[in-house]
C-alpha cells in the first residue's frame, strides 16, 4: 500500500445498481489510513480531463447509502471512448492531483481505458493502482459469470413481458418488443423468465447470436398466430442477417448512426416499427403493435434485484481491497460457485479490455428463437427475491343454450 488520493468514476450506460459499486468503493476506501482524500469524477473520463471532481470525503455515510439505493449514475457518465492520446491526458490529470488509486466502473470500453492509463503510469514510473469495476446490462464482459446491472435489467425485462403477455392474451394480436443488446442476447433472452404456462409469451425470442431471416420470421409468427390466435415476440436490437448486416439497416431506407459510427439500433423505435409493418403487410394481420423498451430497462426505479444490489456493492468493495492489499492492477470478475453463490477474482485487464462475450450455444434452443432450461437455471437466481407471478382463471365453461356446444 502507498499513500495517495482515490479517484472513482462511472462510464457507459447507467444501471439500477451502479451506485452500489461507487459507494462500496468509497466506504471501503475510508477504512485505510493510506487514503488521503476520495474524489469522484463528474461524467466519467470527460470529467477527469476537465478536472471536474467531487470531494466525496465530505459526504456523510447516510447520504452515500441513500445514493447507493438510487438507480442511474450519481456521478454522471460519458460515452467517450478514449484512445491513447486521450488516456495520456487522463494520466496527466491523475498525476497532477496525486491520485494513487483509480477505480473505474464500466463495461468493455471502460476496462480498456483503465488498461491504457495503467500502461502510461507504468511507463512513467508513477505509483498508480488501476482497478476496473464491472458493469453492463448487456452482460457481455468476458471472464464474468454475469455483470452487475444485468440482473436488475433482466428482472425488468422478464416482468415487462409478463405484463405484455397478459395484455396480449386479453386482446389478442401480434406484439413485438425490442430489447437492448447489440451483440449479446442475454437481456432479450431474459423475457422468457416471465413465462408460467405453456402458451405464455414471448412465443418467439430472437437474439443476435443467430442470423435473422425476415421470411422465416414471418412464417414463424404466422404459425404461432394460427395456433394460438396471438403472438408475442421479443427481439434484440442487434439482430442481423447472415452477412452480419443489421436488420434495421436492411429494412430502413435511411439509418441513423451514433457518434462512433455505429448504426443506431433502437433509440428511434425504428426496428419495432419496421417489423410490425412487415407483419401487417405480408401476413395481413390487423392488430399488430411494436414497442422499444429503450432506456427504461437500465435504471427503472422499483424493479431492482436484491442479488444484483449486494453483488454490485461487493465488487466495489473488492476493487478497493485488491487495490490496497494486492500488488497488481486488474478487473474484478464475478465467478459463480455452488448452486448459487459467487466469488470475486482480480483478472488481468488485457483479458477483459475491448472484448465481447455472447450467449453460449447451450443457452439457445435448437430452433434459434427460444432459450433452453440451462439458461433459465442460469438466470433465475440473479433475478432476486420477490419475483411476481401471474395467475389465470380456470376455464370452467357454462354450457351454451341457444347456440349449442
Amino acid at each position: 500500500m502507498f499513500h495517495g488520493k482515490v479517484l472513482v468514476a462511472q462510464g457507459g450506460g447507467p444501471t439500477a445498481v451502479i451506485n452500489q459499486s461507487m459507494v462500496g468503493a468509497v466506504l471501503e476506501s475510508r477504512k485505510f489510513r493510506e487514503v488521503e482524500l476520495i474524489y469522484g469524477a463528474v461524467h466519467g473520463v470527460r470529467g477527469i480531463l476537465d478536472e471536474d471532481f467531487y470531494d466525496l470525503t465530505q459526504e456523510t455515510t447516510h447520504n452515500l447509502e441513500m445514493v447507493a439505493n438510487t438507480p442511474s449514475s450519481a456521478l454522471g457518465s460519458t460515452r467517450d471512448k478514449p484512445d491513447l492520446k486521450y488516456c495520456q491526458e487522463i494520466f496527466k490529470v491523475l498525476k497532477a492531483h496525486k491520485i494513487g488509486y483509480f477505480f473505474y466502473t464500466g463495461g468493455n470500453d471502460s476496462s480498456d481505458t483503465v488498461r491504457i492509463v495503467n500502461d502510461e503510469a507504468r511507463k512513467a514510473g508513477y505509483k498508480l493502482r488501476c482497478i476496473h469495476i464491472p458493469k453492463t446490462i448487456d452482460n457481455d464482459l468476458v471472464e464474468n459469470d454475469h455483470t452487475p446491472g444485468f440482473p436488475s435489467a433482466a428482472r425488468y425485462v422478464a416482468q415487462a413481458f409478463m405484463g405484455i403477455n397478459l395484455d396480449n392474451a386479453a386482446l389478442p394480436g401480434v406484439y413485438i418488443g425490442v430489447v437492448m443488446g447489440r451483440h449479446a442476447g442475454f437481456l432479450t433472452a431474459a423475457s422468457a423468465l416471465g413465462k408460467k404456462f405453456s402458451d405464455d409469451g414471448p412465443h418467439l425470442i430472437y437474439m443476435p447470436e443467430r442470423s435473422f431471416d425476415i421470411d422465416r420470421f414471418l412464417n414463424e409468427v404466422k404459425q404461432v398466430h394460427d395456433r394460438l390466435g396471438r403472438c408475442v415476440v421479443a427481439v434484440s436490437e442487434g439482430i442481423h442477417d447472415g452477412s452480419g448486416q443489421p436488420i434495421i439497416a436492411k429494412l430502413a431506407s435511411e439509418v441513423e448512426r451514433d457518434a462512433h459510427g455505429n448504426v443506431q439500433l433502437s433509440g428511434s423505435g425504428a426496428l419495432a416499427d419496421l417489423l410490425t409493418q412487415q407483419v401487417k403487410d405480408k401476413l395481413k394481420i390487423t392488430r399488430v403493435r411494436g414497442d422499444t423498451l429503450g432506456y427504461i430497462q437500465r435504471s427503472f426505479v422499483g424493479c431492482v434485484s436484491d442479488v444484483d444490489q449486494n453483488e454490485a456493492r461487493e465488487v466495489g468493495e473488492k476493487a478497493v481491497q485488491y487495490g490496497m492489499f494486492g500488488d497488481r492492477d486488474g478487473s474484478v470478475a464475478i465467478k459463480r460457485t455452488g448452486h448459487y453463490s459467487v466469488d470475486y477474482e482480480l483478472v488481468p485487464l488485457e483479458l477483459v479490455a475491448g472484448k465481447t462475450r455472447t450467449m453460449p450455444d447451450d443457452y439457445i434452443a435448437a430452433s434459434g428463437h427460444d432459450v433452453t432450461d440451462a439458461f433459465r437455471m442460469y438466470l433465475r437466481p440473479l433475478l432476486g427475491s420477490g419475483m411476481p407471478d401471474a395467475h389465470r382463471l380456470r376455464p370452467n365453461k357454462v354450457p351454451k343454450i341457444l347456440t349449442g356446444r
